[in-house]
């Protein structure tokens, strides 16, 4: 599975133009997804400030002909490989959503950091 997370602006907009358009997406020329071990990291990182926010879960065999799986840079703080989508990603693409609220618990993001890499030595 793949996700996007939106604020619930950019959620709005997607509803009313059919497409999902992010400001850091439009800069950077494709569409940032994350996996499900990812998302912690993603949410930490990407989504201080806002108390809620719009998961979405796209279907992969509608995308998987934009997708490309690309590895971070070295200077990233987040080591792997991550879906990048070329192409516009529209409300057709996604499989279901989810309104996210921000928990009570905030886990330091270089805790999920090295969850996100999976964390292999043994205690």
């Amino acid at each position: 599975m793949i996700y996007k997370v939106l604020t619930l602006n950019e959620w709005q907009s997607a509803k009313e133009s059919g497409t999902i358009v992010t400001e850091i997406d439009q800069n950077d020329g494709f569409v940032h997804l994350s996996t499900s071990s990812q998302l912690s990291a993603t949410l930490s990182l990407y989504f201080k400030a806002p108390s809620e926010a719009i998961l979405l879960q796209i279907n992969f065999n509608k995308v998987e002909k934009m997708l490309k799986l690309e590895a971070t840079s070295p200077n990233s703080s987040r080591k792997g490989s991550f879906y990048h989508l070329y192409g516009e990603l529209l409300i057709e693409h996604v499989s279901k959503y989810w309104l996210l609220d921000r928990g009570a618990f905030i886990v330091p993001d270089e805790i999920l950091i090295q969850a996100e890499a999976g964390d292999s030595k043994k205690f």
